[in-house]
């Protein structure tokens, strides 16, 4: 279908025939869930509108015409000078912890003894290789194709198999807007389907997907508190060299400083960090770069024998155990990798490609040959090799810029902590808190305030108590190292499931990045006596947490799923035209309802159905105001979105005078202000009068919203809003009465959820419900931070039973 702007039909019968389509076709696992996914058939951008026009198979037809194409998340793409530009940033952000690691690699691998020439050329030649096989193969060129709608990280993957497999629960207000692509029986291989139907079925493999997502998570943001120490630690150590009696209280506090000063920076955003950032990583690179070539042609350019990996086997036989120790080291030349795949929604996959490719990787190189030349004459200098390896006159300077670059190294790590964290409050697995977007250009650049004071406290506490660089790095790596190797899992399963690829093809690169994942993991395993523990036990309490949350809260939906249903279920019309209660939980059935003088507005955070507010209001009061609207928010993934496009009215039947606004908003549009209720009431009477003059259009499929460029934030309402046509309902609402009921009295009303653990709950279970409620109930939203006039809020509390 080339133009997604044309309106489309789709009647009942061909939503059926396409559900038993789909369901004639299914096995095992499949036919469980040939409905829930029957409605994404078509494959590609091009079968967009397809997919829009199959959902509009509602279970209630209050739903139609309520869902947009695209209100689905867009991965930007970008070209020519944006994306040489987003690669500009990106050295300012991603590579500063790659880059510094040459200051304290050869250090951590040797300890406190020298190394012989022909170990340091083994150690030289595991570094060259670890950066081309785990950052270059593995990362740049493997694992960032394994995106969830342009967003990185291993948490974002677990999403991007949720979409393409029934793995996880969702919110049932989110249900039906969800994009699943899933693959029908005749689309996959027999090998792939069987790991998916496996997957499918059992309750362990989805259980430990999850585990190692949410793990994934608080490992790189456990990595988050030592990263910013070890980087800045390990260049202010640098005055050492060069102010020889210097005091550890002294580089233990400089390092604390800018530190503080690093997170104070943080709300400017990843644009302005990242550009004013990068001119230091490239001249830090640059630099390393230089002293490499001038060390070389100087000292020892043997030393590239390295290259034959021969030599890093070699290493590796002659020491032994000793040698598999050392890989814990030699790791940390590419610690930041995972970081780098959590940054990719703040930048782009050819971006980062860029960058590396281009620019970061061949620095690095010639930085650690150069300080492997100069280090095989001189062995002494391998504890500060930056530092030692500069030519003469330029210590002070290189100094200089290694504080500088070390600062910068710290952002990596920062900015992908909210990328991540971002991701797991959008799938319920923490609570809601601020997170704010920094450009309407890129729209995955994010801030967190709650995190960054979290992270600057942790960091300072870690770098006063553990005061070195050998210390740190004891504790250092082990996260990393369990992230690759959840990184390798997780894109393995894409390739099956999402990508299709033959099982026997993926075998082999699978055991081939395990092995080695393997091998540094079981390294770095031996460090946790020594302060990998700390690393570990963080990580391990944070999951324990987000997993606690996403219980609590499915549990939460299980208990709300009752309440979600649409109008027809409890309001009925009897043969006078008198409406009366059906009966709603046990409550007395047939009552007829009153209609008193107002216009009411009822929020609903999400979802299409009728909200949970009306559902009790009416239920406890048996009446409703004149004129009723269900007032929907639906965030999307976008700056803005124009005024003109952003509310959806639509007339539902089963009660007269009752409309439903959903208020498509962008995350720097603001929507609910303090006249919030005349811009509701001016769409509704748009609609009221179009209506009248049979002036409204079929349901239309609006193109993509794919930038920033829309209406002015300030403009609240337009003449010209998106319509979808209910059934005729008896007694239409004529424009005098509803400027009558707006004028006499607006309520805005708002549901109050309380939860209580149901009587006779197992204790284990009671406990953890009872820790959730206790979240709960510390981090809702609080009715005043609604922008709308408190003397018109109403508050409708209910109870529901977990």
């Amino acid at each position: 279908m080339a133009n997604t702007n044309a309106t489309i039909h789709f009647d009942d019968d061909q939503i059926k025939r396409a559900r038993s389509r789909d369901a004639g076709t299914a096995t095992g696992a499949d036919v469980n869930d040939a409905i829930v996914f029957s409605r994404t058939i078509s494959r590609g951008r091009s079968g967009e509108a397809v997919n829009y026009a199959k959902s509009l198979d509602a279970e209630d037809p209050e739903e139609s015409g309520l869902r947009r194409a695209g209100d689905h998340k867009q991965k930007q793409i970008f070209k020519g000078g944006q994306l040489f530009f987003l690669a500009y940033q990106s050295i300012g952000v991603i590579y500063g912890d790659i880059g510094t690691s040459p200051l304290y690699v050869y250090s951590s691998v040797f300890g406190s003894t020298a190394p012989a020439r022909d170990d340091l050329i083994g150690v030289l030649s595991l570094i060259i290789w670890s950066l081309i096989l785990m950052v270059t193969l593995k990362y740049i060129l493997i694992i960032l194709h394994a995106d969830n709608q342009g967003e990185g990280g291993t948490f974002s993957c677990y999403s991007l198999l949720s979409r393409y497999a029934n793995i996880t629960k969702r919110d049932p207000r989110e249900e039906p807007l969800v994009q699943l692509q899933r693959w029908t029986t005749n689309e996959m291989h027999n090998g792939n389907l069987k790991v998916r139907n496996t997957i499918e079925r059992s309750s362990v493999v989805k259980g430990l997907l999850k585990t190692i997502g949410v793990l994934a998570v608080t490992m790189v943001m456990s990595d988050g508190v030592l990263t910013p120490a070890q980087s800045v630690l390990g260049a202010v150590q640098g005055l050492n060299v060069v102010v020889s009696d210097i005091s550890h209280a002294t580089v233990t506090g400089t390092t604390c400083g800018i530190l503080i000063l690093l997170f104070v920076i943080q709300p400017f955003g990843t644009t302005k960090i990242g550009v004013t950032f990068a001119p230091v990583i490239i001249l830090w690179l640059g630099l390393l770069a230089a002293f490499g070539i001038y060390n070389i042609v100087l000292y020892d350019a043997g030393v590239f024998k390295a290259f034959n990996p021969g030599e890093a086997f070699g290493y590796l036989i002659r020491h032994k155990e000793s040698g598999w120790r050392s890989l814990g080291g030699v790791l940390l030349a590419f610690t930041g990798v995972e970081a780098l795949f959590a940054d990719l929604g703040a930048f782009s996959m050819r971006a980062i490609q860029i960058s590396w490719l281009c620019y970061c990787l061949p620095t690095l190189l010639l930085a650690y040959i150069g300080q492997a030349a100069y280090i095989s004459v001189h062995p002494e200098a391998y504890a500060y090799p930056v530092f030692e390896t500069a030519p003469p006159g330029c210590k002070v300077f290189i100094l200089v810029i290694a504080i500088l670059a070390a600062v910068v190294a710290s952002q990596a790590i920062i900015t992908a902590t909210f990328q991540l964290l971002s991701q797991i409050i959008k799938l319920s697995y923490f609570p809601q808190i601020q997170v704010i977007h920094t450009s309407k250009r890129y729209h995955n650049q994010l801030y967190v305030p709650l995190v960054n004071y979290l992270l600057c406290i942790g960091t300072v506490i870690i770098t006063a108590v553990y005061k070195n660089t050998t210390a740190l790095g004891n504790a250092y790596g082990v996260c990393v190292m369990f992230v690759t190797f959840f990184d390798t899992c997780m894109t393995t399963l894409a390739a099956l499931i999402v990508w299709r690829i033959r099982p026997w093809i993926v075998f082999l690169p699978w055991l081939f990045f395990a092995a080695l994942d393997g091998a540094f993991l079981s390294s770095s395993l031996t460090k946790v006596p020594d302060g990998a523990w700390f690393t570990i036990t963080l990580a391990a309490v944070l999951a324990a947490i987000l997993i606690l949350w996403r219980y609590g809260k499915e549990q939460q939906w299980t208990a709300e799923r009752e309440d979600r249903m649409p109008l027809s279920q409890f309001v009925r019309m009897d043969d006078d035209g008198v409406y009366r209660l059906v009966g709603l939980q046990g409550s007395k059935g047939g009552e007829p309802i009153s209609f008193t003088n107002g216009f009411g507005i009822f929020f609903d955070k999400g979802g299409i159905h009728t909200p949970t507010a009306f559902s009790h209001f009416i239920n406890k009061l048996v009446s409703t105001p004149e004129v009723i609207v269900f007032f929907h928010m639906r965030p999307l993934e976008y700056p803005t979105v124009p005024a003109e496009d952003r509310f959806v009215v639509s007339q539902i039947r089963m009660l007269p005078n009752c409309y439903r606004v959903v208020c498509r908003h962008g995350y720097m549009d603001e929507v609910v202000t303090p006249d919030l209720a005349a811009v509701i009431y001016h769409h509704v009477r748009q609609y009221v009068l179009d209506k009248s003059r049979g002036a409204l259009s079929p349901v239309r499929v609006p193109s993509p919203v794919h930038d920033a460029k829309g209406g002015d934030l300030s403009e609240k309402a337009s003449p010209k809003s998106s319509m979808a046509q209910e059934a005729e309902v008896p007694n239409e609402l004529t424009l005098s009465q509803l400027q009558a009921a707006y004028d006499h009295r607006v309520l805005y009303v708002v549901g109050k959820e309380e939860m209580q653990v149901k009587q006779g709950t197992p204790i284990w279970r009671k406990i953890l419900l009872r820790t959730f409620l206790f979240m709960r109930d510390n981090t809702r939203n609080k009715m005043a931070n609604l922008k709308v006039p408190t003397e018109r809020l109403v508050e409708i509390g209910f109870v529901k039973d977990v």
